[in-house]
């Protein structure tokens, strides 16, 4: 037996015009000018067209472009790594084509190129309306930039999502709540908020430790993620992703499936994959600066992993499906009975799902799940 086809298609574009404070994502900082972009774009298109050879394109149904920074490229850049992938792909079979964009780069005619070559999805990092928030953020956009590249995508493409930060030291819960209700005002379909992360050896990271910022309190970061559920339910959406939010019919399909455990490809330097195996077991390569990583998940721990990645989502995991899991790691049944008895999941008539309390502490939840597999 052959291993499962791919579903999804990443494309990584690691580079940005300025790196922002919390990150430590593989991209880096260039000129707009640099050759390096246009190498990268042959060399990313290259291999584009060796995936196409050896059949891993076939059955793609999802693409999603991120970075780093896509819009970046400008449009001509973006057009000839669209052309490499819609010479190999078969357009007419994506469900989903979303390019990340940031609100500095996202122009007219960039979103001219997107939508003539199929993009159908946007994600715009917003991360804050409140323009001190994104200088403590380190972004290179402020809070009027934001909104009009919103504006603009909604004009081009039929959905658009946009990502925001919460818990950053100094934003209020009126600052989430004013950016959070502008978006929603702004005709956004889907909303994915994320708490701030420290990580070590980021300029964040740095000033945290000399003082000049306070730190993470995650009960602050707790609140917020409660205010932004509360804002978004009474505003028409829903919660389908323990960060994701969405109008009807505007789920992500592409992000979806990496929490379903759908066989993934990823392309360029920084983009990882991962593919599932006829015994159950998985591979997953990432490939940095010319070396690739590789990973190989047992049976057992494929299914641990699946057990927990469907606690991130509202729908949960099907009681058949766990029976199916068990099989392969028999202990997960004595998890599942912990983390109900703590509270962190719950049992319906067919599913096991997360309770708001299993999401609020996630690392709780999704810990004990996969500890089974150690």
């Amino acid at each position: 037996m052959d291993a499962d086809p791919y579903r999804a298609l990443y494309l990584h574009v690691p580079f940005c015009v300025r790196r922002c404070a919390y990150c430590d994502f593989h991209t880096r900082a260039v000129l707009y000018d640099d050759v390096v972009l246009d190498d990268y774009i042959s060399s990313l298109g290259e291999e584009i067209a060796r995936a196409g050879s050896r059949g891993d394109l076939a059955t793609i149904e999802t693409v999603y472009i991120g970075g780093g920074t896509p819009t970046f490229l400008g449009a001509g850049r973006l057009g000839r790594l669209l052309d490499s992938l819609t010479s190999a792909l078969d357009m007419g079979a994506l469900t989903e084509f979303t390019v990340e964009a940031n609100p500095d780069s996202l122009t007219p005619e960039v979103l001219e190129v997107l939508v003539a070559h199929g993009v159908n999805r946007i994600s715009i990092g917003v991360q804050s309306l409140d323009d001190d928030v994104l200088v403590t953020l380190g972004r290179v956009h402020d809070a009027r930039q934001a909104l009009a590249a919103v504006g603009l995508a909604r004009s081009a493409v039929g959905s658009v999502s946009a990502d925001v930060i919460c818990g950053v030291p100094g934003q209020s819960d009126e600052s989430l709540r004013r950016t959070v209700g502008e978006l929603v005002e702004a005709g956004i379909s889907h909303i994915s908020v994320y708490p701030l992360t420290v990580e070590e050896g980021t300029p964040l990271a740095c000033a945290i430790k000399r003082g000049e910022l306070r730190d993470i309190d995650e009960d602050v970061q707790a609140r917020h993620m409660e205010l932004v559920h509360d804002l978004l339910d009474a505003s028409g959406f829903a919660r389908y992703e323990v960060a994701s939010y969405t109008l009807p019919g505007f789920e992500s399909r592409h992000n979806k499936a990496y929490w379903t455990g759908v066989s993934y490809l990823g392309l360029g330097d920084g983009a990882a994959s991962m593919r599932n195996q006829p015994d159950g077991s998985r591979v997953r390569e990432t490939r940095i600066d010319g070396n690739t990583e590789r990973e190989e998940l047992t049976a057992r721990e494929a299914a641990c992993e699946d057990a927990m990645l469907a606690m991130r989502l509202v729908e949960g995991l099907s009681l058949e499906h766990l029976d199916e899991l068990a099989m392969r790691a028999p202990a997960l049944l004595d998890a599942v009975d912990e983390v109900v008895r703590l509270g962190l999941a719950a049992r319906t008539d067919c599913a096991l799902v997360p309770t708001r309390r299993g999401w609020l502490m996630g690392n709780e939840l999704f810990g004990r799940l996969w500890d089974v597999a150690c």
